[in-house]
């Protein structure tokens, strides 16, 4: 059950702290969180890897789509020389769930101490 509450803790904090703080206080959140919840470091990573995963794989796609991809088409020939909005999407959801692990294995480490 605490697995469940602190994927959803940090999925709605994360989106609460994005509107007034920078992209990265998604780390500070997921820190937080994991120190608050006990759980092992790995399910803790495992938490925040997912509860961002799942958040910024999802935004980026709404936004994405409500251009019909066009930006995410340009910019994935950029990047990956490859036409594929939804490489560009995966690859920004595992940079933020990525950045949220570590934060909440942070927090996790903290907490055992």
């Amino acid at each position: 059950m605490k697995f469940v509450i602190s994927i959803l803790l940090i999925a709605l904090l994360s989106v609460a702290a994005c509107l007034y703080l920078p992209w990265w206080s998604i780390a500070i959140v997921a820190f937080i969180v994991s120190a608050c919840i006990p759980q092992r470091p790995s399910k803790a990573f495992i938490t925040g890897f997912i509860a961002l995963f799942i958040l910024w794989g999802a935004l980026s796609w709404y936004i994405s789509s409500s251009n019909k991809h066009l930006m995410a088409h340009k910019v994935s020939m950029i990047i990956f020389k490859a036409d594929s909005p939804f490489a560009l999407i995966a690859a920004t959801a595992v940079i933020g769930a990525l950045v949220a692990g570590f934060g909440a294995l942070s927090g996790s480490y903290l907490r055992r101490t």
